[in-house]
């Protein structure tokens, strides 16, 4: 059985402790591989590595830091159904999505920023010939990078990538719940050549390896995508040290349907924001307001569209939800589905664990559940549940509609489906969000910044906001 290992100084090393934690696969509920249980002395010498290249990074022309980034996006490709299938067996999602979703998102962030670092500039101010003023943008340093279990490579490389181009050098943490892609992220890195100890990933606990970077008293930065407990905790830390923070967070998502929309397109759009990725994405759907004359047709065509949806083996190309990450988030959502049964709701779909035959008998999957009948400040339509669980809701009034998408502390995405385009720009506008899509959902412009109000975190990533983020302007003025 395979033991996944650290990735310092440009090699694959054992855990200091020499332990190590079960890996499960979520298909079929089965240990499958082994992942270093690390703690604060993997980070110190992750580390050490990081600062002893730093200097020489931080001052490595851009293009050539251009080379390291679109040759290991190229290795990417290259291993596309490697990865795939290694981001399903691990995280339980289907390997369809996988190969056309997150593992060509991962390259197409190295490419990105591999490309966009060529392009970033600052600017300068002449003060009408007495002196001139430019912006120097300088690397921060070391950067503390945490990524999440939900889209594993896809977000650990949206993190790593800007900062590797920016010209920081990286300590970086996969979850420990999938950590198998960012291992194998490793092994191209060594094949690309990117030089030692400009990448460190160290694999183990949150309590462990996340604390223990979070809180290095020489790591001047952190970046972090997870839950929003988890970034309160991060930020009880890292402010007090002055540390600068990204901080992309929880979500609870509406999706308000108007009427006059493009009605089959947003159905089947729909589908997909509710339950894709077993709706385990932050920028799902998950609270559907539905205006009340369309609401009676909408119910009975979705309700019908989802018990279409195939749940099952992630490695067949017909399964659309695969198994739940983990048996613990599995009874999480259960746990919620109770909830909203005490609190009025009414199952129209779903609802319960799904049995998969044979081998995967033991697997973590749950039906794609549908709810009616919540009220819109319930517990259940507060806060986030993280799987295949959505309510619906109607509305009379666009105001009715605007106060229940921005009832909730969350405040990361939101669709809006109508044809009516002075509504679009007055919805937009008025709704809590840091990402309003109109008419579509999860189409993303690598140029355009992401991020969430609220609860849902702190800061931007995406586009030379990133850019700005791993690096510090320093203002020179020179008297003429």
């Amino acid at each position: 059985m395979q033991h996944i290992k650290n990735y310092i100084n440009g090699q694959l090393i054992e855990p200091v402790s020499k332990t190590y934690l079960d890996n499960y696969n979520p298909s079929n509920g089965k240990v499958y591989s082994y992942i270093p249980d690390s703690d604060g002395k993997d980070v110190d010498l992750a580390y050490a590595a990081a600062n002893a290249a730093f200097k020489e990074w931080s001052t490595t022309p851009k293009d050539k830091r251009s080379y390291y980034l679109l040759k290991i996006a190229s290795l990417i490709q290259k291993n596309l159904d490697k990865l795939a299938l290694a981001e399903s067996i691990d995280n339980g999602k289907p390997v369809k999505l996988a190969k056309s979703i997150d593992i060509p998102r991962a390259a197409a962030n190295f490419h990105f920023y591999g490309t966009g670092i060529l392009h970033y500039s600052s600017h300068a101010h002449d003060m009408e010939g007495s002196a001139i003023n430019y912006t120097l943008r300088q690397p921060v340093g070391v950067a503390g990078c945490i990524s999440p279990w939900n889209l594993p490579l896809y977000l650990f490389s949206w993190k790593i990538a800007p900062a590797l181009a920016a010209g920081c050098t990286v300590v970086a943490k996969p979850s420990e719940i999938t950590p198998m892609t960012a291992y194998l992220l490793s092994e191209i890195c060594i094949e690309a050549g990117l030089p030692a100890g400009v990448l460190n990933i160290v694999h183990g606990l949150g309590g462990k390896v996340g604390n223990a970077i979070v809180s290095h008293k020489d790591i001047p930065l952190i970046s972090f995508t997870g839950g929003t407990v988890t970034g309160k905790h991060i930020a009880s830390i890292a402010a007090p040290m002055f540390k600068k923070m990204s901080l992309e967070l929880g979500g609870k998502n509406p999706n308000i349907i108007f009427a006059d929309c493009d009605y089959d397109k947003m159905l089947t759009t729909t589908i997909n924001s509710s339950f894709s990725n077993q709706g385990q994405i932050c920028l799902c759907g998950s609270r559907i307001f539905v205006e009340r004359s369309i609401y009676e047709k909408f119910k009975k065509d979705f309700v019908a569209k989802t018990k279409t949806l195939i749940v099952g083996d992630p490695q067949n190309d017909k399964t659309r939800i695969g198994a739940i990450v983990s048996k613990s988030h599995q009874e999480k959502i259960l746990s919620y589905i109770e909830l909203a049964k005490t609190e009025g709701g009414t199952i129209l779909c779903g609802g319960k664990k799904h049995s998969a035959p044979g081998e995967l008998s033991e697997g973590y999957y749950l039906e794609p559940t549908i709810i009616e009948g919540l009220k819109y400040d319930c517990r259940t339509n507060q806060e986030e549940i993280f799987g295949p669980v959505v309510t619906i809701t109607p509305f009379d009034t666009e105001e009715e509609a605007l106060m229940m998408a921005n009832s909730t502390i969350y405040g990361l995405a939101s669709i809006v489906w109508t044809e009516n385009l002075t509504r679009a720009h007055r919805m937009a506008n008025a709704i809590h969000a840091g990402i309003v899509w109109i008419n579509c959902w999860l189409l993303r412009d690598l140029r355009t910044p992401f991020g969430g109000v609220k609860a849902s975190g702190v800061g931007r990533e995406g586009g030379f906001e990133a850019l700005d983020f791993f690096t510090e302007p320093k203002n020179v003025c020179i008297k003429l």
